[in-house]
């Protein structure tokens, strides 16, 4: 009797688990944001690789909470204005690991120096005025 109960429960567990994962995967795709038709590099740039942590608006995105990440907040002016664009550069060159922030990832091998450089300008913008 037992056993017989045991199997509609994996079941139905195995059916509410595989909604939950369809659910949230589409929650993720749909809430990917995408650069306007005349976006700048950079910001095309921006968000396919930093908003899904930053958010779009660089205040921090809901997707990092899901793996317990506190990323920067790029849209706080004092903040981003105590950085030089050095620090910035080497951070999205070679990730945040060593300088103890291994939530950030390296970026050298996916940016050119160029493309870095743009980003912390875009970056800054987010910032606004300083």
């Amino acid at each position: 009797m037992l056993a017989a109960m045991r199997r509609p429960l994996l079941a139905l567990l195995i059916v509410l688990t595989a909604i939950g994962v369809f659910a949230g995967g589409l929650a993720w795709l749909l809430d990917t944001p995408r650069a306007s038709p005349g976006a700048s590099r950079a910001e095309r740039l921006y968000l396919g690789l930093c908003s899904t942590c930053h958010g779009v608006d660089g205040r921090g995105s809901w997707r990092a909470a899901l793996f317990l990440i506190r990323p920067g907040n790029l849209a706080d002016g004092t903040t981003i204005g105590q950085r030089s664009d050095q620090y910035l550069f080497d951070i999205i060159k070679h990730g945040g690991a060593p300088i103890g922030r291994p939530g950030m990832p390296a970026f050298g091998s996916t940016l050119s120096d160029a493309e870095i450089e743009e980003l912390i300008r875009y970056v800054r913008g987010l910032a606004g005025p300083r």
